[in-house]
């Protein structure tokens, strides 16, 4: 019987001690077991990094911290070149996954034989669940915006290699160039109708730097560099 796929969930942090517990353990729920778990704190204000602590001893759990703040893009390089997994998930420090969301979507990646995939999800202190539309057709909508939720993304780490990782020109908006670069390249994908995934709306990247995430996003779908 062949071995399960091991997956490489990364995650970085900073700033979120109000929200990383529930996050971590969204993650240690799962009921896909061959996984491990790299965090980096980046080089955060609060309490953060006391609070990943409290998880250092968990065998599968790589905790790691940046001595100066580098933004999302750096940091999840960084430890996608640590990871040892065959696949890559995301996880958001201030999102929630389900149990059975990795076990879900390995399932039908390797079924599929699918590059990478995400899922819908339910916006936090809503019943609203996204995409809506966009679900039934992301490409057209990639023209507008980016229909792939990136902390629910699952993707073959090989693929990101080849990718040349995450653009690092782009601070911001850096799933989005990353998701125009692999469908134009031509890599097998899916949103999955499942909703597996919890998403905070409130106080984040997206809501606190609009203006920057607007304009890094003109340059991902122009092609154009920041």
């Amino acid at each position: 019987m062949n071995r399960p796929e091991k997956v490489s969930v990364v995650m970085s942090v900073y700033n979120a001690e109000k929200t990383i517990e529930n996050s971590i353990n969204s993650i240690l729920n799962q009921t896909y077991k061959n996984l491990e778990f790299l965090i980096v704190d980046d080089c955060s204000t609060d309490k953060t990094f006391e609070k990943l602590n409290l998880f250092a001893n968990i065998s599968n759990i790589k905790i790691f911290q940046n001595q100066e703040n580098v933004g999302l893009t750096k940091s999840l390089n960084s430890l996608i070149t640590k990871a040892t997994g065959d696949y890559i998930a995301r996880q958001d420090a201030d999102d929630f996954s389900h149990k059975d969301r990795i076990n879900i979507q390995i399932k039908k990646m390797v079924e599929e034989n699918i590059d990478f995939s995400t899922t819908r999800a339910e916006i936090m202190n809503s019943q609203k669940v996204i995409p809506n539309i966009s679900f039934y057709f992301p490409k057209f909508f990639l023209k507008f915006k980016n229909p792939f939720i990136h902390g629910s993304l699952t993707i073959k780490k090989d693929v990101l290699i080849k990718n040349g990782l995450y653009d690092e020109r782009f601070y911001y908006a850096q799933d989005y160039k990353l998701i125009i670069d692999l469908i134009n390249k031509g890599y097998k994908h899916k949103i999955l109708k499942d909703v597996l995934y919890k998403l905070n709306f409130e106080n984040n990247i997206s809501i606190n730097f609009q203006d920057e995430q607007k304009y890094y996003a003109k340059c991902a779908r122009k092609g154009l560099n920041p």
